[in-house]
C-alpha cells in the first residue's frame, strides 16, 4: 500500500465511524425516545458488538445517556441544538421537507400557522397533477374546518376556546359546526397526534395534518397534505400517516423541539 493510499484509508475511517454514530442517533425518535441496545441493533442492523462499543463511547462523551438498560439521546446534545437553530428561518427548514412530501405522495404539501384567528398557508410545494385544490402562500382559511385547523386548535387550548366560543360557519354540508362535537374531535386529534378530514372546507377534498413544535414545546405550525378525495380517500390518508407524522417529527427535531409532556 502506498503512502497516499494509507493516508486515504486512514482519513476514511473516521467518516465510517461518524456514519455509524449517525445511524444510532437516527434510531431515536419522539415516538421512541428511549431504546435498549437490542432495539438499537435492530434499528441499525449493525453487529451487536459494534453497537455496544459505540454506545459505550457515546455515553462517555455525553452523546447518549443511559439508565439501566434504557438509552436516550444525551442532554448534552441540547447545547449543540440550541445554537444550531438560533436565528434560522423556520421556512428555510420547512421548504425542503414540503418538497420531499410532495414528491413522495404526489399531492400538495403545505405548512400552516395561526394568524389573528385564521390559519394561513406560509409555505407549500404544489402537486404536479392538473386536478388540484386552490391553495397558495398567504391564503387565509377558517380554523374550525380542515385538518390543519384542527391541529392548530388541538395544541393551543386558549385559541381553541376562543374559536369554539364563536358561531362556527357552515362551509360545506360536512363542516363541523357543533362546538361540542368539534371539541371532541380536537381532543381526539391531540390524542392521535394527527388529523384527517374530508370535505369540511371544500367538497371533494381531503386533508391530513400533524403538529411541529419548538424547543419550548410550543406549537410552531401544522404540516399538511391535501388533495382531491378521489386521490386521497381516507384509506390513502391513513397509509400516509406515518410518512407525514415522521416528517413533522423531523422538523421538530431539526428545530431542537419536543412535543408537550
Amino acid at each position: 500500500m502506498s503512502a497516499d493510499e494509507g493516508a486515504t484509508s486512514t482519513s476514511q475511517k473516521p467518516l465510517l465511524v461518524l456514519g455509524k454514530i449517525t445511524e444510532i442517533l437516527d434510531a431515536f425518535s419522539l415516538a421512541r425516545p428511549s431504546l435498549t441496545l437490542s432495539e438499537i441493533q435492530q434499528a441499525t442492523g449493525m453487529p451487536t458488538s459494534t453497537v455496544q462499543r459505540l454506545v459505550t463511547n457515546m455515553v462517555a462523551q455525553g452523546l447518549l445517556d443511559r439508565t439501566g438498560d434504557q438509552i436516550r439521546i444525551g442532554v448534552r446534545m441540547a447545547y449543540w441544538a440550541a445554537p444550531a437553530v438560533k436565528g434560522v428561518d423556520v421556512l428555510t427548514i420547512v421548504s425542503p421537507v414540503l418538497r420531499e412530501l410532495r414528491d413522495a405522495t404526489g399531492e400538495t404539501a403545505c405548512f400552516f400557522r395561526e394568524e389573528q384567528g385564521f390559519r394561513v398557508c406560509v409555505a407549500m410545494a404544489e402537486t404536479r397533477h392538473a386536478l388540484r385544490r386552490d391553495m397558495y402562500v398567504g391564503k387565509l382559511l377558517p380554523l374550525h374546518a380542515g385538518s390543519a385547523g384542527r391541529v392548530l386548535l388541538a395544541w393551543d387550548e386558549e385559541l381553541a376556546e376562543r374559536i369554539l366560543s364563536q358561531p362556527l360557519e357552515s362551509i360545506t354540508d360536512t363542516t363541523v359546526t357543533d362546538p361540542e362535537l368539534l371539541r371532541e374531535l380536537v381532543a381526539q386529534t391531540r390524542k392521535d397526534g394527527y388529523a384527517i378530514t374530508t370535505a369540511e372546507r371544500e367538497d371533494g377534498s381531503s386533508g391530513l395534518s400533524a403538529p411541529v413544535f419548538d424547543a419550548s414545546t410550543e406549537l410552531v405550525g401544522a404540516l399538511a397534505l391535501s388533495g382531491p378525495t378521489i386521490r386521497m380517500p381516507r384509506s390513502r390518508c391513513e397509509e400516509w400517516v406515518d410518512l407525514l407524522v415522521g416528517a413533522a417529527e423531523k422538523l421538530t427535531r431539526t428545530l431542537g423541539g419536543r412535543p408537550p409532556g
